[in-house]
């Protein structure tokens, strides 16, 4: 007889042992996240509903049509606020990612009396509620002649303590010693922030930019107060005025809404893998 071995016979296998903890764990994860997502969902739903049809609760519409987002496109208001709201989110992303990797690389690398003070001056101003600082705001919007107009929406986020803070603590991970032969190759100081410093950090750039470029896509209280011109309106402050005191025109609402959250959804699918790198070393630093 043909002996065979033990370790040729297969063996039945072994699955692992799932916890009641772990299924508990799981679900409450997939309850949050369709609570999260179902407010996106009754967006887009609501977009494809006549006005009739708005308070219908069902989330696939008995009848869905696209006129609405033709009405909307087509009306040069919206587009204005659109452009308005892609120039004004662009140009202060720029400014944050340039100004507040510059003062974080100078805080981090060089020493220098008060360095210490001012960097503390700047984190206090992270526990001054946005609110209060409205009044200086438009006080000093007023005085330089800037209400109304793009640069009066601007000139608050241009440069953020925020910003500041994350470039600064990135910026202390670069080694000295690239900083230090990048001197000796006879590199002034804004051509080593520039080309050695830089690409460095750049997970934490990506973080910054794409949580700047976020907020003020869909800021709302500051353009609303420093504002008066149609023109000049940012896309929430538009949409807002599909409201009025007879009537709120839900369809044509969720309609914007949704056209406004296409372009937040391809900026962070497009640097979402930065966002979690940055997290991570953001994490590992900490």
């Amino acid at each position: 007889m043909t002996t065979i071995a033990a370790d040729a016979v297969p063996q039945p296998l072994k699955f692992g042992r799932i916890r009641p903890g772990q299924i508990l764990i799981w679900t409450l994860l997939l309850l949050g996240g369709l609570l999260m997502v179902m407010p996106i969902l009754y967006m887009f739903s609501t977009s494809l509903k006549t006005a009739s049809q708005v308070y219908d609760l069902r989330l696939i519409p008995a009848a869905p049509t696209f006129d609405n987002y033709i009405k909307v496109l087509s009306d040069g208001n919206f587009l204005r606020w659109f452009g308005n709201s892609t120039f004004i989110a662009t140009t202060v992303t720029l400014s944050n990612v340039f100004f507040d990797s510059l003062v974080g690389y100078t805080l981090a690398k060089f020493e220098f009396r008060g360095r210490y003070f001012i960097f503390l001056a700047i984190l206090s101003t992270l526990m001054i509620p946005t609110e209060m600082l409205v009044i200086p705001w438009y006080l000093m919007s007023s005085q330089l002649h800037w209400l109304d107009s793009y640069w009066g929406i601007m000139f608050p986020g241009m440069m953020t303590a925020f910003g500041t803070f994350l470039m600064k603590q990135f910026f202390e991970t670069v080694p000295d010693d690239f900083l230090e032969a990048a001197r000796i190759d006879g590199l002034n100081e804004f051509q080593i922030w520039w080309k050695v410093a830089m690409p460095l950090v750049a997970p934490a750039l990506s973080a910054l930019a794409i949580f700047t470029f976020l907020g003020n896509w869909t800021a709302f209280f500051w353009p609303l107060i420093v504002t008066t011109s149609r023109e000049l309106y940012t896309l929430p402050v538009g949409l807002s005025s599909f409201s009025d005191a007879q009537d709120t025109r839900w369809e044509m609402i969720m309609t914007g809404a949704a056209l406004a959250t296409i372009p937040t959804l391809v900026v962070f699918l497009v640097l979402q893998r930065f966002i979690v790198r940055g997290v991570m070393l953001a994490g590992l630093k900490g």
